[in-house]
């Protein structure tokens, strides 16, 4: 058991499991047609190379801080001790805006796959939100995975690893299945275009990468209840980061390779058409979603781990109510930061996409904040604390650190208003100001119950 009071029981396949399963979500099914007739096929694959060596860079920066710090909260951890206690709150307040949004959009999300497979499933609108109609079949679907996935993250750390490991086996079989099937039935006419609009396809998909990736920093917040040496976390950071990129780079070339690009302007859904095509049956299309199912899942469920544990840490140092560091008392759990978080996934579904799609955005921005003040913690802590144990140490660090600290800050200009992936004014500002302001009044009156 950590000095926390968590239970150190994560193998390193279900460390591993847990960060590919939170990076490689719906995404894959549902936007592959859109990366390739926006981009190109090279121009998609360059957009994920270039992407993915961003984030790389980025990864590997917090492979060497958690390696030197395995503490609970990650990012809190690793920001007090460069910037002290102002600076590990806004760092650690950015990145829980990313991890309260996902798994609340993904309680939307689910019920879209449900749609591709019974197309009559939608029944008993209730209302619309910013024109996105909200139904009660949609919202029931939404409402009880979130109950069930609620349930598996208080039941244990462990249970919660077995369920994820399940769900990622089962979506990477199919795509592997996916990817085999394509190499034997491929028409190479479909490669064209290879770049769209010029560069500015490339650029559309390149904006979209971040948002993409975010989940290899639940390992971070997780490490207390990891049961390795901690090289080897780093090394699982890094690598996760790798067959992200890689999935995503493949499954969007074998798309490309089993559809034309007329086919793909048409398809609501191309891997699962894709699939389709490839194994002459509308059965494999739909295993497909099914795959697509489970991403939302272990995405989900890795959130809810990565938020709870962000919501734990910020508790237990006097940041948010003290309420949040409860550990269950069987479990051994932060249930009730879990339990916070099921609660906002519970009332989503009846907002509509709309809005959810904003909080999305806004939450990427904010995990680029949190991930610039990692970049320069890893600088300022080579400075200061040269001598810290570093069992995953990366070479060249200044340049690795200097340049990851660049990207974040090139990512954050891409939402700025000037940027091709500017925040929609005025919802998605006014979300990231609303956030900044709710974390505003927990500091203050944290800091003044602290001096009292």
């Amino acid at each position: 058991m950590s000095s926390a009071g968590l239970v150190r029981t994560l193998s390193r396949k279900e460390v591993l499991v847990l960060a590919v399963g939170a990076m490689i979500g719906w995404s894959w099914v549902i936007m592959t047609g859109i990366w390739l007739t926006s981009a190109g096929t090279f121009g998609t694959l360059l957009a994920f190379l270039v992407g993915g060596v961003a984030i790389l860079l980025i990864s590997l920066t917090y492979a060497e801080l958690v390696s030197a710090m395995p503490k609970v909260g990650g990012e809190h951890v690793y920001s007090e001790r460069a910037f002290g206690r102002t600076g590990s709150f806004i760092c650690t307040w950015a990145i829980l805006m990313a991890y309260i949004t996902v798994p609340t959009f993904e309680s939307a999300a689910l019920p879209t796959a449900f749609e591709y497979l019974f197309p009559d499933f939608k029944a008993g609108y209730l209302w619309s939100v910013f024109d996105a109609d909200v139904y009660l079949s949609y919202a029931f679907i939404g409402v009880f995975a979130t109950v069930a996935l609620t349930l598996v993250n208080v039941w244990g750390v462990k249970f919660m690893a077995v369920v994820q490991t399940t769900i990622t086996a089962g979506f990477l079989i199919v795509g592997a299945m996916f990817i085999m099937g394509v190499t034997s039935k491929f028409n190479f006419t479909n490669i064209t275009p290879l770049f769209v609009d010029d560069y500015h396809g490339f650029f559309a998909v390149l904006t979209m990468i971040p948002a993409l990736m975010i989940g290899f920093d639940v390992i971070p917040q997780s490490a207390e209840e990891i049961n390795l040496n901690p090289k080897a976390i780093g090394k699982i950071l890094v690598f996760s980061v790798v067959m992200a990129i890689l999935w995503y780079s493949l499954i969007s070339l074998a798309v490309a390779l089993s559809m034309s690009n007329e086919q793909l302007t048409t398809s609501s859904m191309a891997t699962a058409d894709a699939n389709a095509n490839v194994w002459n049956g509308q059965w494999a299309g739909d295993l497909m979603v099914l795959a697509g199912v489970a991403g939302i899942i272990s995405s989900w469920n890795a959130f809810i781990l990565g938020g709870s544990r962000a919501m734990f840490a910020l508790a237990q140092a006097q940041m948010l109510p003290a309420v949040f560091a409860k550990l269950h008392p069987k479990y051994n759990t932060p249930y009730m930061a879990i339990l916070f978080i099921g609660l906002l996934c519970c009332i989503s579904p009846f907002f509509g996409k709309t809005i959810l799609v904003w909080l999305i955005d806004a939450g990427s921005f904010a995990v680029v904040i949190g991930y610039g003040m990692v970049a320069y913690a890893f600088i300022k802590l080579r400075k200061t604390e040269p001598a810290m144990p570093r069992p995953f140490r990366v070479k060249h660090g200044k340049f690795v650190g200097w340049s990851a600290l660049i990207v974040s800050i090139c990512l954050g200009w891409v939402y700025m208003p000037w940027g091709p992936g500017a925040l929609l004014w005025p919802y998605e500002w006014a979300m990231v100001l609303g956030w900044t302001l709710l974390g505003g009044l927990f500091y203050v009156f944290s800091r003044a119950k602290k001096s009292t």
